[in-house]
């Protein structure tokens, strides 16, 4: 047989999209499955920018636009990242693509080369180790632990760089642990970047607007730091446009250029019309994105509470995003009818087939003691979903 190339043995796919695939198999059995494996708001996208795309469909916005995207777009994205983050871009240095996953894989394909040494803090999300694998890079995991919010400290991130070391890669706030970093955490971080000028950093904000403690911070405000940061962002968790597939970052002018270059040869630029509705989404009234962060709050709220009275769980309550991610290895060793569990794997499969519940394992986030749930679905769903956990652990012995 013709054997494929040799880099796919290097990566897998992720553990959230082989749980989602599970979870419709199931349902389209007919089972009925409370998912909460998802990192999908369940609100529609707001009105005011599903017309901004209509309208740009009756104008005749249908063809090509520029790699990096149209031109008074990434002026936008200048004017959203001066207005939310106190932060000086030109539009040169801007490039928008086809969501915020390709435009991590554009920042990490212009930045590793093969031998170089990437930190990563986890629990993380599971995209970033597995771009620097296909890139040839050596990832170089840092545990955070529970106790500490699950956020990388400066003694940690110090003992963790060595002469190899080029990029840093962190999320604030944190899929999955929905940690945030505050702006004296991230100033103690930006003292030990500043002593390794050879380390790029890249800073995922595209949970930014769903934070429950204050205004998101950006490493990139630091001294000199913005000179190699890669802000990442997009529209699909604010705006509740998953589907629409926007992502943009915010670079240097040099790496702006060569993740242009290399978009050029994969995808071109993304759908012109959502280009258009996103014009509106960044410039626009906040209001609605403001309004779903609010009803995360409350079923953030009402999960934490459920979680907390469940015996064995050890839970925090997340300062951003709509994950729990609670230490559930009280209930390793345990078992229900003649069937162990082991570990994280083993426990949501437990609740997959026994609860009817799906989340997924700590394990795909390096953090093998724990499981996510996401609270981005209705307060039904999750009241239901809650009811089923507490009785799925009750029954294992």
């Amino acid at each position: 047989m013709t054997q494929l190339a040799e880099r796919l043995s290097r990566i897998s796919e992720p553990e959230t999209i082989k749980m989602a695939k599970l979870t419709r198999e199931l349902k389209a059995k007919g089972i009925d499955i409370v998912d909460l494996s998802i990192g999908e708001p369940d609100f529609d996208t707001p009105p005011h920018i599903r017309e901004a795309a209509k309208k740009a469909i009756d104008e005749g916005f249908t063809h090509y636009t520029p790699v990096a995207g149209y031109a008074d777009l990434r002026q936008a994205v200048v004017h959203k990242l001066k207005r939310d983050n106190n932060l000086e871009y030109a539009p040169e240095q801007i490039i928008v693509s086809t969501g915020a996953k390709q435009s991590i894989a554009n920042a990490v394909l212009s930045i590793v080369d093969p031998g170089d040494e990437v930190i990563i803090p986890t629990p993380y999300w599971v995209t970033y180790s597995e771009l620097v694998k296909l890139c040839q890079g050596e990832v170089k995991f840092v545990p955070c632990s529970i106790e500490n919010k699950y956020k990388i400290t400066p003694d940690q991130l110090e003992a963790a760089i060595t002469p190899k070391t080029k990029l840093f890669m962190f999320s604030s706030p944190c899929n999955p642990t929905g940690a945030v970093y505050s702006k004296e955490e991230l100033a103690a971080l930006a003292e030990v970047f500043a002593r390794h000028p050879q380390i790029f950093i890249i800073a995922d904000e595209i949970y930014e607007y769903i934070n429950y403690v204050g205004k998101h911070e950006s490493i990139a405000q630091f001294g000199d730091l913005k000179e190699r940061t890669v802000l990442i962002n997009g529209l699909s968790k604010g705006f509740a446009m998953t589907g629409w597939r926007l992502g943009y970052l915010a670079a240097p002018t040099a790496l702006a250029k060569a993740a242009d270059k290399i978009q050029s040869q994969f995808t071109s630029a993304t759908c012109s019309i959502t280009q258009r509705a996103a014009i509106t989404a960044l410039t626009g009234d906040l209001s609605s994105a403001m309004a779903m962060v609010a009803a995360f709050k409350k079923r953030r709220a009402f999960i934490y509470g459920a979680l907390s009275n469940i015996t064995g769980l050890k839970v925090i309550e997340p300062e951003g995003a709509f994950y729990m991610f609670p230490d559930v290895s009280a209930f390793f060793g345990k078992s229900f009818e003649g069937a162990t569990i082991n570990n994280a794997d083993d426990l949501c499969m437990y609740l997959l087939h026994k609860a009817h519940l799906s989340v997924v394992t700590g394990a795909a986030f390096q953090q093998r003691n724990c499981i996510r749930i996401s609270y981005a679905n209705s307060m039904e769903k999750l009241e239901e979903g809650m009811k089923r956990m507490a009785q799925g652990l009750g029954q294992l012995q």
